[in-house]
């Protein structure tokens, strides 16, 4: 039997930067290619999509990252793997949905509609959902697009306020304007647009999905999209592990398996764990030279596995207390500090290991680079608390 082929862990750190655009000579020139090169880039804190981007080009500007989502719309704003938000390709879109989207739509449409019937706002909650859906989706339709707060003006039963979770951590209240316009999307019907405001705001433009994307989306059956997915994160991520990618899709185990063998994924060997690669990935990558990046919190490289020792990625200080990664710094390949941004702009940042004073001088460069990327622009966390070293760093 032929022996499986190895992957070091520092073969695994190049792939990574030539792979996901960190590596200077690998640096894009487009938007939708960044995004691209790493399926997709994790938006639930809207700066985290331009920051991601802006790490990864080499002219990077604002105009373009909203070009790309609003006007030229070749990356789509869309609930993906992990019930979690994700700025994805196009042509990627009706994949997402079939592998991961329409799942999470049903489990939440039954979730939503038993706290309807527990709040008392309706005897039959799924039917109180597809009758306020319906009249939520016209009102769009009337309007072309629409803030939340103005349909909710149209359909006065999306104001009802609704206290869940009594007691849990989970818990808290909500507007039914949240769950409905929640769902609606996750059926394919909606799409959030341009938000309200600066490029930090999460305050979106809403629009009906034919209008955004006309002829609507290709159907795919889940196990066919399931694949595709599978394949799409090998090449960005791979090699990975099956609990890396159960973890980062939310998928079963048995899900994540039939996808893997779906492709055809080679078993390799990472450091005494089975990973996996596509077929034909299994030569070896060669050096880059020595690159640096500052990566915002939930950056899509930091959130690519769940077994993240392999660039660093394990050291508690860098998670707040639901597991969600603050800004990192990178140094060929693995994370070795953290960064943030100050009230006055300025750049604040801390080492967890000696780089030396080539690679501190690159790091120098870089931060200066992405403060005047920002210029008076604020980056405050929208989805996440402050991790250990970042509130060190800010005082």
């Amino acid at each position: 039997m032929k022996a499986r082929r190895s992957i070091t862990a520092a073969e695994r750190r190049t792939r990574l930067g030539v792979r996901h655009r960190l590596a200077g000579s690998a640096r894009a020139t487009d938007v939708a290619d960044v995004a691209r090169s790493l399926v997709a880039l994790h938006a639930t804190d809207p700066a985290t999509v331009f920051l991601a981007v802006a790490a990864r080009m080499h002219d990077p500007t604002v105009g373009a990252v909203e070009q790309a989502l609003y006007d030229d719309r070749s990356l789509v704003r869309i609930l993906g793997m992990r019930r979690t938000m994700f700025v994805v390709p196009i042509a990627l879109v009706p994949v997402v949905h079939a592998a991961c989207t329409r799942a999470i739509a049903a489990t939440q449409r039954r979730r939503y509609a038993a706290f309807i019937e527990e709040g008392g706002i309706a005897d039959d909650g799924v039917a109180w959902l597809d009758r306020v859906g319906e009249a939520t989706v016209a009102a769009l339709e009337r309007r072309g697009e629409a803030f939340a707060t103005e349909l909710s003006a149209d359909v006065p039963e999306l104001r009802a306020q609704l206290q869940y979770g009594e007691g849990k951590s989970w818990g808290g209240t909500t507007s039914m304007t949240t769950w409905v316009l929640t769902l609606l999307a996750a059926d394919e019907r909606i799409v959030r647009g341009r938000p309200r405001g600066s490029w930090t705001s999460s305050q979106y433009r809403w629009a009906p999905i034919a209008a955004w994307l006309p002829g609507g989306e290709t159907a795919l059956e889940t196990p066919t999209a399931q694949a595709e997915l599978a394949r799409q994160w090998l090449a960005a991520f791979g090699p990975g592990t099956l609990d890396d990618l159960r973890w980062w899709t939310g998928w079963t185990k048995t899900t994540t398996r039939a996808a893997m063998a779906a492709v055809g994924a080679v078993e390799v060997n990472l450091d005494g764990a089975t990973g996996y690669v596509l077929p034909d990935d299994l030569e070896p990558v060669s050096a880059t030279e020595p690159w640096v990046a500052l990566l915002p919190a939930l950056d899509s490289t930091a959130m690519g596995w769940t077994d993240r020792g392999f660039y660093g990625g394990d050291d508690k200080g860098l998670y707040d207390r639901s597991g969600n990664i603050a800004a990192t710094i990178w140094c060929d390949g693995r994370v070795v500090g953290c960064w943030a941004q100050r009230p006055d702009g300025e750049i604040a940042r801390r080492l967890l290991v000696d780089v030396g004073r080539e690679a501190a001088a690159a790091m120098e460069a870089e931060a200066d680079r992405t403060s005047a990327w920002l210029g008076s622009a604020r980056i405050t966390p929208r989805s996440r608390a402050r991790s250990p070293i970042e509130r060190e760093l800010l005082g």
